[in-house]
């Protein structure tokens, strides 16, 4: 089982847009060393979508491409409501 650098993980939820800074960021150091080694994995290949796909998807205004991504948008979507 692989272990992730929890700095890298940092880093790749930079986005350079704003607005996924705001929701991957906070989520990445608070959220991801909590989670299991699947959604982990889950959570890195979320990462490795682009930014206007990820954008689209917590915004809602588009289905993820793949099924498995919804439980990993609905958790951080969740967090940013606690962040509120």
């Amino acid at each position: 089982m692989e272990e992730f650098n929890r700095d890298k993980i940092f880093w790749h939820s930079r986005r350079g847009m704003l607005e996924l800074d705001l929701l991957l960021v906070p989520f990445a150091r608070q959220v991801f060393h909590t989670l299991d080694y699947q959604d982990q994995v889950l959570y890195v290949d979320f990462l490795a979508e682009e930014d206007q796909d990820l954008f689209a998807w917590l915004m809602g205004t588009l289905e993820p491409s793949e099924d498995r991504f919804k439980s990993i948008i609905q958790r951080i979507l969740a967090h940013n409501k606690k962040a509120d």
